[in-house]
């Protein structure tokens, strides 16, 4: 009943279209032209109104619709890529229908639905679904594995706020019993982030001056390497030995290349590091503390 070969056709033409793409400037946005697959081609069958009409001899059946209560990606957590770790994720459905849940099924597509830049969906062929207390009710979960070396993200434009496609299907198994909204949620996929410290010269006397510097980079999927994160306000952290917790000293911007440095006076023996909030494209992190000795 279910043809998820169309969605395996939907990213293979991702895939040709993305090796089609000829090199462009950094500011310019490449578009793979996609069409995101309907309901009706993902779980094979066809919308009440477009059905053919019922034998003469037989009543016309009313379509068993589903309600989608809920759909959760990755935990409620944004999705974070680096440049070579794949990166998998779940997409839990959470539907209601009167005989019940057969499947469900959900995908994430980036861009405008007439101008499809972007797709990520499972290959499985089926949810594993679970019923709850209510018999009619269940949550299917199918998973999604990104991988920032392939044609999953192609380029940097692709990162930040995608649309949730998701459905699901009554356990009646009529062809026109399912339920399909290519804008059932939406969630965020980001760059992953790096941050390094370090805080010169050691040993140093108290009250000298000493230089902390650093670098937050992010993941570039345009050219699978990590580039700085320029203009970003970072803060300079110290826990003084012995202390449980991070004081914030001071806030310091990258520069063009997302280099950190910033002087500062020695007071004790203690540990500095640099810590970023995190953007809408790029996660917090924070840097592993340099501990510095204090004559």
């Amino acid at each position: 009943m279910r043809i998820r070969a169309t969605l395996a056709a939907v990213t293979g033409a991702l895939a040709l279209s993305a090796f089609a793409i000829p090199a462009v400037q950094a500011d310019e946005k490449p578009t793979a032209d996609l069409s995101v697959p309907s309901g009706a081609e993902v779980f094979g069958g066809a919308p009440a109104e477009a059905s053919a009409p019922a034998a003469p001899a037989r009543a016309a059946r009313a379509a068993e619709v589903p309600v989608i209560k809920k759909v959760v990606v990755n935990g409620g957590k944004n999705i974070v890529v680096g440049t070579k770790s794949k990166q998998k994720f779940t997409i839990a459905i959470t539907a209601s229908s009167p005989s019940g849940i057969d499947d469900a099924f959900a995908y994430l597509w980036h861009g405008h639905i007439d101008e499809v830049d972007g797709l990520l969906a499972p290959t499985q062929a089926y949810a594993n679904c679970k019923v709850s207390a209510d018999p009619t009710t269940s949550t299917c979960t199918v998973s999604v594995t990104v991988d920032p070396r392939s044609e999953d993200l192609y380029t940097s434009s692709l990162v930040g706020t995608w649309n949730v496609a998701a459905g699901a299907i009554a356990a009646t198994g009529g062809k026109e019993d399912f339920i399909w909204n290519d804008f059932q949620a939406k969630t965020r996929v980001q760059r992953f982030s790096k941050l390094t410290v370090n805080a010169s010269p050691e040993p140093v006397k108290k009250g000298k001056t000493i230089t902390v510097s650093g670098k937050l980079t992010r993941a570039n999927w345009d050219t699978g390497t990590y580039k700085g994160y320029s203009g970003q306000s970072v803060k300079l952290q110290f826990k003084k030995k012995g202390a449980k917790s991070y004081t914030t000293v001071k806030t310091v911007k990258t520069s063009s290349t997302g280099a950190l440095k910033t002087s500062v006076k020695a007071s004790a023996d203690g540990y500095w590091r640099y810590s970023f909030a995190g953007t809408s494209t790029t996660p917090a992190v924070s840097a592993a503390g340099d501990y510095l000795d204090v004559k």
